[in-house]
């Protein structure tokens, strides 16, 4: 059991949804912090069938003068619960705790009803800082961060069936596709796209499915929560930017236990794009954990220069590049310096894979053991003084 960083919806009476894919601890947080609240799990066959045919029995089991809060886990496998949560929130004040592994059921079954009554939170795989002294960036690059991977005996076979399952009860019950045999084709096509920009055309050519039907596809892994596409940020732009977003999947051990590795394969390219992933995954949950209230978005000029990571929001501009190399190349601090041309306020980081912190005109190259203990300074506080530093390195050699 990790200590969570989630906190706001405990500061809430609010009834509020929780979102997350499957395996991210939602059911344990909220049974650790909501030890008195009315447990109703949709996956139990018994009481997703009854409450299926019959939605307004939810009140039958809601026990008057007792509990008052109720937690419905998986409800988007009954959107028709949420007309009567809206009727028992405004009649009786019931709060309600809605867990979702799927927003595509929700949306169609009109989540909108809740409007201004509940609020929305999301839970991602375990952060740096939940893991503690068990994080090990080696580690965390083979099995990624679902809790369950942590403890797995082995947690190859725990993400290779952790996908099957969602194949089976989420793509295959919700109707989501009628060939599940093309479907599983593109997870692993898709794959290819990990952490680049999404080129639809070519998914579709590599697993012979008609670009129609991918381009729905990858619509499903959002409405799942299994991906996400970062649009190419464009404010202010001074010079000619890509259109495209970029492609992830949500956990770097789902990426690897979807990505087909064989001899042809550059092993620092899979590598590349998991450390990508990796930080990916935990500025989205260190904005979402501490409501920092950025956008996440990258940078990409159409000639190529880029950076990996621009996080823009009331508290400022912050752009980070993800380097494996243990020293930094003047080629490597290009897109940066770029972008701090373009905009002088941001603080620009680099994480690298060497071992000291070193600074190099306003941008700041930090180790990778350092930058994952200290992501969520950097981007609570962006202050531009402190990546403008008059300190300045060795200049980086211009070779690897």
């Amino acid at each position: 059991m990790y200590p969570r960083l989630l906190k706001q919806p405990l500061r809430f009476e609010n009834s509020f949804f929780l979102f997350g894919p499957r395996g991210t601890g939602k059911t344990t947080w909220l049974k650790e912090n909501f030890p008195r609240a009315v447990y109703l799990d949709l996956l139990d066959s018994a009481l997703y069938t009854d409450l299926l045919a019959h939605p307004e029995r939810l009140r039958a089991l809601v026990p008057r003068g007792g509990a008052n809060t109720v937690i419905i886990d998986e409800v988007q496998r009954v959107p028709e619960l949420l007309n009567e949560t809206h009727r028992l929130i405004e009649s009786e004040g019931t709060r309600f705790i809605l867990t979702g592994s799927s927003a595509r059921t929700l949306r169609r079954g009109g989540v909108n009803l809740l409007a201004g009554r509940a609020l929305t939170f999301h839970m991602h795989p375990l952060t740096r800082a939940e893991l503690g002294n068990d994080f090990d960036l080696d580690s965390s690059l083979l099995r990624g961060h679902l809790p369950l991977a942590q403890s797995a005996p082995d947690p190859r076979l725990f993400l290779k069936s952790y996908v099957q399952s969602y194949l089976r009860e989420e793509v295959l019950q919700e109707g989501l596709t009628r060939n599940i045999g093309s479907f599983s084709r593109f997870l692993e096509a898709a794959s290819f796209s990990q952490a680049s920009i999404l080129n639809v055309t070519e998914t579709a050519r590599d697993c012979a499915v008609e670009r129609k039907t991918v381009s729905g596809y990858f619509q499903v892994l959002e409405d799942l929560l299994l991906s996400v596409t970062v649009p190419v940020f464009s404010r202010k732009a001074k010079r000619r930017l890509v259109s495209h977003a970029k492609f992830y999947y949500f956990d770097t051990g789902v990426y690897r236990a979807l990505r087909p590795a064989g001899p042809l394969d550059r092993r620092e390219e899979i590598e590349g794009s998991c450390l990508e992933t990796l930080v990916f995954q935990e500025l989205r949950a260190l904005n979402d954990y501490l409501d920092l209230g950025y956008r996440i978005h990258f940078w990409r000029t159409s000639t190529g220069a880029e950076v990996d990571f621009v996080l823009y929001g009331e508290r400022g501009l912050v752009a980070i590049e993800v380097k494996r190399a243990r020293r930094a190349t003047r080629k490597d601090l290009s897109g940066l310096s770029l972008f701090k041309a373009d905009y002088p306020s941001a603080r620009c980081v680099m994480l690298f894979g060497g071992e000291r912190r070193e600074y190099l005109d306003g941008i700041e190259l930090i180790p990778f053991e350092e930058g994952f203990r200290s992501l969520g300074d950097i981007i609570r506080e962006p202050d531009p003084s402190r990546s403008g530093s008059s300190e300045r390195s060795p200049t980086p050699r211009t070779g690897s």
